[in-house]
């Protein structure tokens, strides 16, 4: 589509309020999942961490009981 200037492109030929909106939600949007994930990963990688720990605890106690 061709516009005559910079203001008609924005006002996308009387359905700006339609247009933009629907530009927003989807960048919302992907902006909320971008977030989401990194939160994830970030949690999973603690959990991941912390049973490592907790498997080394557990193996430590175990072979500190069979050398008593």
């Amino acid at each position: 589509m061709h516009f005559d200037s910079f203001s008609d492109f924005l006002a996308m030929g009387g359905y700006a309020s339609f247009v933009w909106s629907a530009y927003g939600i989807s960048f919302a949007a992907l902006l909320w999942l971008i977030v989401s994930s990194l939160n994830t990963k970030r949690r999973l990688a603690a959990e991941i961490k912390n049973k490592i720990a907790r498997e080394k605890r557990i193996k430590e106690a175990e072979k500190l009981e069979n050398t008593l």
